[in-house]
């Protein structure tokens, strides 16, 4: 600009603020174009994380995926081959299989979208260091990641089992979807409440471990919620996976009446303990990554 030039009545596009200037009497408004390039930077953050933890899992493993689809096929073997020796008939349907894989695929999400949602300040530790990251990148990452496989996995599993072993089963998609759903918000809650606890008290990890060590005998896995004597029903109703399990049974058993089922406990635990956790990482997190 030269001396003659006229002073120019509104800065540069590229120059202005977000916010208006304060003390000019006028509410704060957001620019959208900043308000479109953060968003856009946080999907290339939270891709470049789900990259990362790909290639860290996954990637420095013989086999990669193959691992995530062999574990739990391997499990299902070893439940169905063990039952079958003892028990005449599973006590849904007419497959042993097909049976524990509708209790086991979604405890298994639960439990490993949690796991994953609670370590992931110490897995980003590094990288939560750059301002362009934060802690909800990092979670949201590990989230998508292990959602996407685990759906995979068990679509890979249930077809396998009713087309190639002739497994009868009445679906209901829907239904299906939304116990798998009710497992994955779920574990997203519990997750990220232990995310907070785990970083902020590393004790808590192992006391956590132990604590829910239980929890796969007592879900329902192997059993029915029906089959359970009275005084057993009333202490494992509070078990929300209980609830996510029969949720998923009712959509590949036409004939199962879980009438037992609240989706609303489910989805209030989950809700407090998501909001508990977002709560004390938010209020939190920046003395957690400096400890």
């Amino acid at each position: 600009m030269t001396r003659d030039s006229p002073p120019l009545s509104h800065p540069p596009r590229g120059l202005r603020s977000p916010l208006r200037k304060a003390g000019s009497g006028l509410p704060p408004r957001l620019d959208p174009d900043g308000l479109r390039a953060r968003r856009f930077r946080s999907l290339r953050t939270i891709t470049a994380l789900i990259l990362r933890e790909m290639a860290t899992t996954y990637g420095r493993s013989p086999g990669g995926y193959l691992w995530a689809i062999l574990e739990p096929v391997a499990a299902l073997a070893m439940f169905s081959i063990g039952f079958a020796l003892v028990f005449n008939a599973p006590p849904i349907g007419n497959s042993f299989p097909l049976f524990y894989a509708t209790g086991f695929l979604p405890f298994m999400l639960f439990n490993d979208v949690a796991n994953k949602m609670a370590t992931s300040i110490n897995f980003s530790r590094p990288l939560l260091a750059y301002p362009a990251v934060t802690f909800l990148d990092a979670l949201i990452a590990r989230f998508l990641l292990t959602v996407l496989t685990h759906m995979m996995v068990a679509y890979i599993v249930f077809f396998g089992i009713i087309i190639i072993f002739g497994a009868r089963a009445d679906l209901d998609l829907p239904v299906i979807l939304l116990g798998f759903s009710l497992g994955a918000f779920l574990g997203i809650g519990v997750g990220t409440l232990n995310c907070y606890l785990m970083t902020a008290f590393p004790v808590w990890e192992r006391s956590w471990q132990i604590a829910t060590r239980p929890m796969f005998i007592i879900s329902g896995i192997f059993f029915t919620y029906d089959s359970m004597p009275r005084f057993a029903q009333e202490i494992l109703w509070y078990n929300p996976l209980v609830h996510v399990i029969g949720v998923t049974r009712d959509g590949f058993y036409g004939a199962y009446r879980a009438d037992y089922i609240s989706v609303t406990l489910v989805l209030g635990v989950a809700s407090l303990t998501l909001l508990a956790g977002l709560l004390l990482l938010w209020r939190h997190h920046r003395t957690l990554l400096e400890s």
